[in-house]
């Protein structure tokens, strides 16, 4: 017999436990402990079971705690009850006992119930039960945290002898640092016992020494074993790069990978974690962040000299990102799932990454008179990776960080610094503050004087650039074609380029324009004879007349993303890539993507055929791109070809259909990387964003009514009054008598007048909040339109959940929907943060992100773009929720 827990104790206890969402690396870290970040999962079942749930006991709802590395959920007070069912988590680490550490010692499967489990059955080759498993009590599976395989819970598929065998750590074992590696190692013992001859000859020196090691020691260490064929990684997150994207892509790597190697940048930097794993033979790093992640790594790397140096890849998150886009990485991330970039990690070709120093001298020749007291005597940064300027571009970003610094509050938005950008640069285009570069800089290339051919140009801005991408993927340097009596720029021939701007050549640089090539130099002096605004990879200053030499610091070793060939064989196994491929192409719709891209059959039947391509057999992307564009010129003649008769927009993607679960797209930049064997069998997907989708919905046979809710995503779940037998968005109400008492309702037209005190009496009189009028619109959809923001929040408190995405009849909106159009921003917050959905889409094929564009409010847009790619993370985090 089972003890029942108190409620009160657990409830009280809680609170005084610490719950860790980190991973923790002092000597009192507890074995197999979870890692617990909130969520909105929802569900009625958690982990410990009825019998031991709190929710159940004390019959309310409570709050939920997701593991980051198992992946099971359970409500706050219940996490003190795992330990009573003795589940733990996957360990991270081994304990240093009296066996030899070098001793091999195989990982065992960390095996976890599951409620909702994808794939088939490892045993038997069957799918999992997925019709009410998300709230059913039955477990359906047990999968293993580790190598991620799984089994149905039935002997006959699950026997006794896999719980104790060996695993093998999944498909990414060559990356995962197993837990066998991380000893923790106890603390020395106090010397006391030593002898008194001891003491007095070398007292001194001893004590010094056991000091010395004892300030030194470390509760943990890292003792890899031989594995010539492994690439352990360490994955450094920034979690301020790219909005809210690396708060979740922390935890989806620690449910990759091991825990312990995956780090928050934000909780202390990298070199801990480098120093830690400096012994590890063939180790790589992934950083997740902008190209200032990427230079902080590197310049922690030369730091600790470390032997050979781990070559880095990237992840990029933000926007910019012209090392990643060299790289072949992208200018920044977006669905892609992250198993796949942990394979491209793994199989990238090591490259090699000039680095610069920049050595500041004060120039002794400059005028006393010219002296600016503002102006700084050092760069912000003495070593430069993608580039170093000075003049119009450092302006503008000067100006910006010196007023960003001065008034945060007011720099809180994509847009508006954009505005900002473009008001500084239009301001000094008119001033001309920077005409005059050239009057007060002297140049000197490899001992050759340029300063007359710089007078001659008189340019506003000069670039010294390391790799060829430059402010968010321009080439200021031209195509490898266009150089003439230049080589090519590359990025580890230990040479810079110099570029010259003018205002003309600036402006057309982000129409595929370049700058004036100076030359390509292994040395530079520059000298200025007055104070001029300058950047060291994006940071700015204004540096007083000064002497700076450039010289090359050294190579460090980056990983590029290449072309995977293994993946070939999708053409029907081991069968040669024929010459001639005959593909057929069709284009989706963001709107049906957003809806269905975790749904790939439905994903495909919404699709819109667009015609035929030939295309040679092992070609990529590119190639295939021009065959598209090609296809829709011809489309423009009298015979058109295509089937479709709207065109592509300029921003449309490609889509991999093939190598993954789900579709997702891929970044226009890595089109030469991908095969288009490799993304397609007999089909092309692309996605237009701009499509607009005129067919009245449900009326299409080739674009289902995705309003209906067997098209709703997984995890999404929208329920309506059980009596309708209508369609989600048809009104609940079917009789006149029901319009009638809906439309005088006391407690809609309380929210529709914004009578907050009316509204709530009335509720705590009876007054059902899930009451709908003769519209389909919702309480909920009346306060937001009053602009209530008290009734919203009141509403969001003590309605269901699924009153968040409900819609309306007429245009098939929901409140944010509403909300974004009427531009209220704080009711928009308000319902994001209760769990609304950012990718439905009303009857015109709109988000709420396209409402707030079309009601002009770009701020509001950028929100709720940033909180809609989260959310599509999210979504996959939630596929394999217990």
């Amino acid at each position: 017999m089972v003890a029942q827990p108190n409620p009160a104790l657990a409830l009280r206890s809680d609170s005084e436990r610490q719950i860790r969402s980190t991973v923790d690396w002092s000597e009192t870290a507890v074995y197999g402990e979870h890692i617990w970040f909130e969520t909105n999962v929802s569900g009625d079942f958690c982990y410990v079971g009825e019998q031991n749930c709190m929710a159940k006991l004390l019959q309310k709802p409570l709050s939920r705690r997701k593991c980051a590395a198992c992946k099971i959920i359970v409500h706050t007070p219940c996490i003190e009850q795992l330990e009573k069912i003795n589940f733990r988590c996957k360990p991270s680490f081994r304990e240093s006992g009296s066996r030899n550490v070098r001793e091999p010692i195989v990982v065992r499967h960390h095996w976890v119930h599951r409620r909702r489990q994808e794939g088939k059955c490892r045993q038997c080759g069957k799918g999992f039960q997925q019709k009410f498993a998300f709230h059913s009590k039955e477990i359906v599976a047990i999968s293993c945290s580790w190598c991620k395989q799984a089994y149905h819970s039935k002997v006959s598929c699950f026997m006794l002898q896999h719980i104790e065998e060996p695993c093998s750590l999944g498909a990414h074992a060559a990356v995962v640092v197993p837990p066998t590696w991380i000893l923790r190692v106890r603390r020395p013992q106090n010397p006391m016992k030593s002898s008194k001859k001891k003491k007095r000859t070398s007292f001194k020196r001893k004590s010094s020494k056991k000091g010395a090691e004892e300030g030194r020691w470390k509760p943990f260490v890292i003792k890899p074993m031989p594995a010539p064929l492994m690439k352990p990684l360490l994955v450094f997150v920034n979690p301020r790069s790219g909005g809210n994207q690396g708060a979740k892509i922390i935890q989806s790597f620690m449910w990759y990978l091991n825990p312990r190697q995956v780090f928050d940048l934000s909780q202390g930097g990298p070199k801990e974690a480098l120093e830690l794993y400096r012994k590890v033979h063939n180790l790589r790093i992934l950083a997740c962040g902008g190209d200032g992640t990427v230079g902080w790594i590197l310049s922690i790397l030369d730091q600790l000299r470390l032997n050979p140096p781990p070559p880095v890849a990237i992840l990029p998150l933000g926007t910019g990102n012209d090392l990643a886009r060299t790289l072949n990485w992208g200018g920044g991330y977006t669905d892609e799932p992250l198993s796949k970039i942990l394979s491209h990690v793994e199989d990238g070709n090591i490259v090699q990454l000039d680095r610069w120093n920049l050595h500041v001298e004060a120039n002794p020749e400059a005028n006393p008179e010219e002296k600016d007291e503002t102006a700084a005597d050092k760069l912000p940064l003495d070593v430069f990776n993608n580039y170093f300027s000075l003049g119009f571009d450092a302006r503008v970003t000067l100006e910006f960080h010196e007023s960003r610094e001065a008034n945060p509050e007011k720099f809180n938005s994509r847009f508006r610094n954009k505005m900002f950008y473009a008001g500084t640069a239009f301001s000094d285009f008119l001033t001309g503050s920077s005409k005059d570069l050239a009057k007060h800089v002297k140049l000197v290339c490899d001992g050759v004087d340029l300063t007359p051919k710089i007078q001659d140009l008189k340019p506003q801005c000069l670039v010294f650039l390391n790799i060829p991408r430059y402010c968010a993927g321009t080439m200021p340097w031209g195509n490898p074609g266009e150089h003439h009596d230049f080589e090519p720029q590359r990025h580890d021939d230990g040479c810079i380029e110099v570029i010259g701007f003018t205002m003309t050549s600036l402006a057309a640089l982000q129409v595929g324009g370049h700058g004036e090539r100076l030359c390509q130099c292994r040395q530079v002096v520059l000298t200025t004879s007055k104070a001029i605004p300058m950047q060291v990879d994006g940071e700015p200053c204004k540096l007083a007349a000064s002497c700076i030499h450039i010289s090359l610091r050294n190579q460090a070793n980056m990983v590029q993303k290449t072309k995977r060939r293994n993946s070939m064989p999708l053409l029907n196994d081991q069968q040669p890539v024929p010459e001639r491929l005959r593909i057929r192409v069709s284009r989706i719709s963001m709107r049906d993507y957003e809806a269905l891209h975790y749904d790939k059959e439905k994903l495909k039947e919404a699709s819109v055929p667009l015609g035929i391509i030939v295309v040679p057999g092992d070609s990529d992307l590119e190639l295939c791109r021009t065959q598209i564009e090609r296809l829709q010129e011809e489309g423009d003649g009298a015979k058109p070809k295509t089937l479709s008769s709207q065109k592509l927009s300029p921003k449309w993607c490609f889509l991999d259909s093939t190598t993954a679960d789900r579709f997702y797209r891929i970044d226009r930049a890595q089109e030469h990387l991908n095969y288009v064997t490799e993304i397609s069998q007999d089909e092309l997907y692309v996605l237009d964003p701009e499509l607009v989708i005129t067919q009245t919905v449900g009326t299409s046979p080739a674009m289902p009514d995705l309003v209906d809710s067997s098209a709703t995503p997984p995890g999404h779940h929208f329920a309506f009054p059980s009596s309708s037998s209508s369609p989600p968005c048809s009104p609940a109400p079917s009789t006149d008598a029901e319009l009638c008492l809906l439309h005088k309702d006391d407690l809609i037209e309380a929210a529709k007048s914004g009578n907050f005190s009316k509204f709530q009496e009335l509720h705590r009189a009876g007054r059902d909040l899930m009451v709908r009028d003769s519209s389909g619109r919702t309480v909920l959809h009346h306060a937001v339109i009053s602009g209530s923001k008290d009734i919203v929040k009141y509403i969001i408190e003590n309605a269901p959940s699924e009153i968040l995405d409900a819609t309306e009849e007429e245009n098939g909106e929901t409140s944010l929907h509403q909300a974004a159009a009427l531009r209220h921003r704080t009711i928009c917050h308000y319902i994001v943060e209760a769990g609304a959905s950012l990718m439905k889409t009303d009857l015109q094929g709109d988000t709420p992100k396209h409402r707030a564009e079309k009601a002009n409010d770009p701020d509001l847009a950028a929100y709720l773009e940033n909180r809609q790619h989260y959310q599509m993370i999210q979504r996959e985090d939630q596929e394999t929720a217990v």
